[in-house]
């Protein structure tokens, strides 16, 4: 019999002046909220054992993050048993990590962010936990091709002709559904599907979920009380802007084009009814020092050993991938960095025959010793017939494949009901095939341990399935040190008024086409991140009282914080309604001296048209 839980709780970080996680522009400074980031928990049980999986809005999960999550849950869960998995939106504010190459932006570590994060994680796994009860669980798969576009083509058409023939429009179709049912009706949902979660852009500073957290939002808007996640799978090379180009596909407008890939992930999912899935839990894990693998012959693919190297930056990963957002001037993708491929052949390679085995033909950039995690987890969670092999990576469709048919080959499942649970537990950049690797395309790039990356952790999860298969243990491996973080001293001025004003003032209320569109005089978000709160609300007045219709979590609003001279702040606030009444608009702020209030007066909207929710 199966027991099952699920919880859901706010993790959203800095709403003003912290740097953005995901597309590493110094300028995607946080200014305001678009959707608020949610961690979604699912415990199961079963037998005398137990799972815990988390689904977190988040750009990327660190071992800071892991390790504080796991100190501070119930007895019985361990890190071989709990899989903590990011959505991967490149829209979350940063600085919660403890490797230094992924603060910078966030001018360093910030604890305010880490700890919301750590809060809601926390907070969501108990509520699972506590909610555990008899429930069916019904495993369903099917079809998406209208919500990914294959951004790598070129390197994908290295890839062996099978392979290839596997993905015939170069992309993983496959979308599966794990339903939590009780009582017949869905209490829980789980989808994984691989497209990257980058439809909003790299000039947006508001903080969003973006299309799995847009795909999840409509969901659990239609269903009262259930729980659905949106999860990542083998997305290292899927994007979801379907005309190659940021912001760009299907249309032209990015807060649209999140909604209708979000929507298309939404209705592919909730179609697929599955079939029952027998009681059964298990779970494998070790600690993998990826810059010091010896790869056996049968994984490498040409007969010899090989070895990974420590982690180094191709120049083609500071180009970025130009269907999400390119990064830095002066770097292309592929072989199109002649100076750096010099200095690689010439000096750098001959010097050292085992870094030119591991990484040649990388133009070697960065050395990130000590700048990213090394040693890095590994981990395979089975869920009845649904095996998860947990990757802290971005995994190509084509590497995700032989991940797959390893572990499927193995323990004697059926290759739908394997996945590859990409962004799982830490971090450690791309994972590319071999083949793709010589491409040198952004994702080959940044396959930092080298050309023989994937095949050590082919042959790492050959060893978990094996493991699993004959019920014996598998050694844990040396876990990483957790580096010394520098902290960010950011410090905004205290806060005060607008000249004549006092804090809450409406300065504004426009209202056309539909839009609401209200200014404040504010104060600084980060006084209160007002987790599990609201920085807004919309009322509706309804039998001579206001009812709460929306927040700063919905769709419907946005919440944007601005600078007014030096220590002055300006709150916007905008809703889209969707249907007449009479409403009025709330901000809630928070100085050093306390919270605040303010409002718009009651207005009037008498709409021609109910603005529809579907693609």
């Amino acid at each position: 019999m199966w027991l099952a839980g699920r919880g859901s709780a706010d993790i959203t970080g800095e709403a003003a002046e912290c740097g953005m996680l995901g597309y590493g522009k110094a300028d995607q400074q946080s200014a305001g909220i678009h959707t608020r980031l949610r961690a979604r928990a699912f415990a199961f049980a079963t037998g005398g054992m137990r799972t815990l999986l988390v689904v977190c809005e988040l750009p990327l999960i660190f071992p800071s993050v892991v390790n504080a999550v796991l100190a501070r849950l119930p007895d019985g869960y361990t890190e071989a048993n709990v899989m903590i998995t990011a959505t991967h939106t490149h829209c979350g504010p940063g600085g919660y990590a403890h490797h230094r190459l992924y603060n910078g932006n966030a001018g360093g570590f910030r604890r305010r962010t880490f700890e919301a994060i750590v809060d809601g994680i926390v907070e969501a796994s108990a509520k699972a936990h506590a909610d555990l009860a008899p429930a069916t669980l019904l495993l369903g798969h099917g079809e998406l091709r209208d919500a990914s576009v294959n951004r790598s083509k070129q390197a994908f058409d290295r890839d062996q002709e099978e392979e290839r023939a596997f993905f015939p429009g170069a992309i993983d179709p496959q979308t599966t559904l794990l339903r939590i049912v009780r009582e017949g009706v869905t209490v829980g949902a789980v989808n994984w599907f691989a497209t990257h979660n980058t439809s909003m852009t790299n000039t947006n500073t508001l903080i969003s979920a973006d299309n799995k957290g847009y795909a999840a939002y409509h969901w659990e808007s239609r269903e009262e009380g259930l729980v659905a996640a949106f999860a990542q799978t083998n997305a290292g090379d899927m994007s979801p802007n379907l005309r190659l180009k940021p912001g760009h596909g299907p249309t032209e407008d990015e807060r649209e084009n999140t909604r209708i890939i979000g929507t298309r992930q939404y209705e592919a999912a909730n179609v697929l009814t599955g079939e029952p899935v027998v009681a059964a839990l298990d779970h494998r894990f070790t600690h993998l020092h990826l810059s010091r693998v010896l790869v056996r012959p049968e994984f490498t693919g040409d007969g010899r050993a090989h070895r990974t190297s420590a982690p180094i930056a191709g120049a083609s990963a500071f180009a970025g991938a130009w269907a999400d957002g390119p990064a830095f001037k002066g770097f292309r993708e592929g072989h199109h960095n002649p100076l750096w491929a010099a200095l690689s052949r010439g000096l750098v390679y001959p010097l050292s025959p085992k870094l030119r085995d591991a990484q040649v033909p990388k133009a070697l950039f960065v050395p990130a010793r000590g700048m990213v995690q090394e040693r890095v987890p590994v981990q395979l969670l089975r869920i009845g017939r649904l095996y998860l092999v947990g990757i802290p990576g971005e995994v190509t469709i084509v590497a995700g494949l032989r991940l797959r048919r390893t572990v499927a080959a193995i323990v004697g499942a059926e290759l739908r009901d394997v996945l590859v649970a990409g962004y799982a537990n830490g971090y450690a950049h791309y994972v590319t095939t071999p083949e793709e690797y010589d491409a040198q395309e952004y994702e080959g790039g940044s396959t930092l341990f080298g050309r023989w990356e994937l095949p050590a952790l082919c042959q790492t999860a050959a060893a978990l399935a094996t493991a699993m298969r004959d019920g014996v243990p598998v050694g844990r491996g040396i876990p990483a040190e957790q580096p010394r973080v520098r902290h960010s001293r950011h410090n905004p001025p205290p806060d005060v008024p607008h000249p004549g004003r006092r804090f809450g003032d409406l300065l504004s209320l426009e209202i056309k086409d539909g839009r609401a569109t209200a200014t404040f005089v504010g104060a600084h978000p980060g006084n209160d991140l007002r987790r599990g709160g609201t920085y807004l609300e919309v009322q509706k007045q309804e039998n001579e009282g206001w009812t709460i219709i929306a927040d700063d979590g919905d769709w419907s609003t946005t919440f944007r914080w601005s600078r007014h001279g030096r220590a002055a702040s300006t709150v916007t606030i905008t809703w889209e309604s969707a249907a007449p009444g009479t409403y009025r608009i709330v901000y809630h702020g928070d100085t050093a001296d306390g919270p605040f209030t303010g409002s718009t007066e009651p207005f009037a909207l008498d709409l021609d048209r109910t603005p529809g929710d579907t693609v």
